[in-house]
């Protein structure tokens, strides 16, 4: 059965939607068949012609820098293409340029920042350009060149994004932490790409709590062999010179001080297309996380491509997205600036001091495009916040979620409890590719479950075992043909092996993403063809696998969740009597104990909606559940530890103290 429609927009939003315009650019310069206004129309072309597609997009959002005369070296190879091989660009002057044809533009509103303790700070276009310059000759005189790392250990802030953008201004390195990381977590990070200079925080606020970090700071100081400076962003307290004595380090100076720096003009250091930009870190719940190379070019274009085509963000939009610094939902973010858009960002907690903070921020600041996780959403359900009656969001437009799939129950309730003409843009990707393989689009209806379609430009089909499309059915998901954000490899992994592995080994000259999924078809109306949407049902790494029969996770999720009484799960496959068996954790609601009757009312929801071998062996209360610091949950590190297997690396979790609540179950030994 076909999921529900939930929202179409209307002629005027089409019309004026970013993605007309890239057509009509297309049929004016390249010869698109004008009568193929469809999405799935331009997606099929843009894989025929992707060559064209990709220099259309450098042309359409007139990127400053040099494209060259060749697009693609190597186009059959995966890894091994080679985009944009003798373009010359700077991604802070992409982001930093002014596109606005007003006067006034320099003046305009860059960045506002928001703050569970009342914090509100604006930043002018003009104001960032001042001080990026500043912090830019800061980084040169401590001796920064192309290539070397810089690093931020910082809150959600304003400092973050000046210091990136001086650091890519250079033709540096950008990578970082958010400073929820314990000392661990972050060597583990930054010791395998050893920054020359540090952005450290003094502390962040958190759910009402003052947390102060400069202890850490010193240990991460003193264990980075060729760190050469640190500035130290002075968060809880803007004048405080003591935090200048935590670190043994003797290059070391506040943020404000840096502010004092009679800085020349503003330049940009032009870098090859494939220089590495950021490194971003794999979650680390298994082993050391990865360090993934992302380049200046590659993360420019599909920023553009999925902020203007696929997000509608133009010049002036107010654009959030609740994220850390250690989630590649900030570097996502802070990609809006390069369409003149505002970005709000807030650092605390979700739910402090009110449940409805991040609402309250849509109607304080104009928000028009907002993003947070799936999670965020369900306990927002489960909360029972119901904004469309607490709250105006006249400039609401579009919500996006990711992090794990966002529910049917989850759709429903943005559609009902916060505002009925929205475009509710599910995103599907992650940090391996810094962008998304599915996300959403302004002209194509919603379906309840669905991410609306598959991202212009990737060849993205779901596989069976032998590597064979499958065109209904639940598989593998892969792209087909290099992009342009494909990370240039991991650091430190000189032969490739390591990338290879992660990404290649599965399916010869495909990239494999490890999710599961599916393609869902249908048939448009206004005689635009078909949809083809996406059903994520997990990661393939977790898949279920009881009696031989694939279950994604998130199939029981969401059954599970319409259960009043459960705010959360977690569903494991056990190896028992040669075969697996469906585990199933629950936190319940405060208050709630999980007896007899829950049980069956839980058992019943699955399988009166999924099948008999969805429905889990055991169903265990559990009083928390493991996270990552960006909110996923981590079904691998669970499994091992019901398994009795060792947990290498509990610095990548939010919660880490919760894993040991899975040690030793009795029922789990037991029939």
């Amino acid at each position: 059965m076909l999921n529900k429609c939930l929202w179409r927009p209307s002629e005027e939003r089409i019309n004026r939607s970013n993605l007309k315009s890239f057509i009509i650019f297309l049929v004016e310069y390249y010869h698109y068949p004008e009568k193929k206004f469809g999405y799935q129309a331009l997606h099929t072309w843009s894989l025929s012609n992707k060559e064209i597609f990709w220099k259309a997009i450098w042309e359409f959002f007139k990127v400053e820098g040099d494209m060259g005369s060749n697009i693609l070296n190597n186009s059959q190879q995966m890894p091994g293409a080679e985009w944009f091989p003798h373009a010359q660009l700077n991604f802070a002057q992409n982001l930093l340029k002014e596109t606005c044809s007003d006067d006034s533009f320099t003046n305009n509103i860059a960045i506002v920042e928001r703050g569970e303790h009342g914090r509100r700070e604006e930043i002018s276009f003009q104001e960032l350009k001042d001080q990026v310059a500043k912090v830019r000759y800061y980084l040169i005189e401590q001796g920064v060149q192309k290539g070397d790392c810089v690093a931020g250990f910082l809150p959600n802030s304003h400092h973050a994004i000046i210091a990136m953008l001086a650091t890519a201004s250079i033709g540096a390195i950008w990578t970082s932490c958010s400073p929820d990381f314990g000392i661990q977590g972050v060597l583990d990070r930054f010791k395998q790409t050893l920054p020359k200079v540090l952005f450290a925080c003094d502390g962040y606020y958190y759910a009402n709590k003052t947390i102060h970090t400069l202890d850490r700071v010193a240990s991460i100081c003193e264990s980075l062999d060729k760190l050469c400076a640190c500035v130290i962003v002075p968060y809880l307290n803007s004048h405080d010179q003591a935090a200048l004595s935590y670190t043994e380090l003797s290059n070391k100076v506040l943020w404000t001080n840096l502010l004092n720096i009679e800085a020349p003009t503003l330049t940009f250091e032009a870098m090859p297309f494939n220089s590495p930009l950021y490194v971003m870190y794999s979650s680390g719940t298994t082993g050391k996380p990865k360090c993934i190379v992302h380049t200046v070019g590659g993360t420019l274009l599909q920023h553009l491509k999925e902020h203007a085509l696929h997000t509608d963000v133009k010049a002036g939009t107010h654009l959030f997205y609740y994220t850390t610094c250690g989630w590649m939902m900030w570097n996502w973010l802070v990609s809006g600036l390069s369409l003149d858009a505002r970005i709000i960002l807030y650092d605390g907690s979700p739910f402090h001091p009110k449940n409805t903070q991040l609402f309250d921020l849509i109607d304080e600041e104009d928000i028009s495009i907002f993003g947070g996780s799936a999670k965020y959403y369900a306990a927002c359900e489960k909360y029972a916040l119901a904004p469309s009656k607490s709250h105006k969001l006249d400039s609401l437009t579009t919500v996006l979620s990711t992090g794990s799939p966002l529910s049917h129950e989850s759709f429903e309730y943005l559609y009902d409890q916060v505002k009925t003409d929205i475009c509710v843009s599910s995103i599907s990707g992650g940090t391996d590719i810094i962008s998304c393989f599915a996300l959403g689009c302004p002209i194509l209806p919603v379906y309840q479950g669905e991410l609306q379609c598959i991202g212009l430009g990737m060849d993205v089909a779901f596989v069976d075992d032998h590597g064979q499309e499958l065109k209904h059915g639940k598989g593998e998901l892969v792209c087909r043909q290099s992009f342009p954000s494909m990370p240039s490899g991991f650091w430190n992994d000189a032969d490739g092996a390591k990338y290879h592995a992660a990404y290649f080994s599965h399916f010869e000259n495909t990239w494999a993403h490890g999710d599961y999924g599916e393609a869902i078809f249908h048939q448009n109306e206004n005689n635009q063809g078909t949809q083809i949407g996406v059903m994520i049902h997990g990661r393939s790494d977790a898949v279920l696998n009881p009696g031989g029969v694939r279950i994604g996770t998130a199939e029981i999720y969401r059954q599970v969740e319409k259960v009043p009484a459960v705010f959360e799960s977690i569903a494991i496959g056990q190896h028992w009597k040669d075969d697996v068996r469906i585990i199933l954790f629950v936190r319940l609601q405060d208050g709630k104990v999980l007896d007899e009757s829950l049980i069956k009312e839980i058992k019943y929801n699955i399988r009166a909606n999924t099948t008999p071998r969805h429905v889990p062996s055991k169903i265990i209360q559990i009083s928390d559940i493991p996270k990552t610091i960006s909110g996923k949950i981590v079904e691998i590190a669970v499994k091992k530890v019901v398994e009795g297997l060792a947990i290498n690396n509990t610095e990548a979790l939010a919660n880490p103290e919760a894993l040991d609540l899975f040690k030793n179950i009795p029922a789990l030994q037991e029939d």
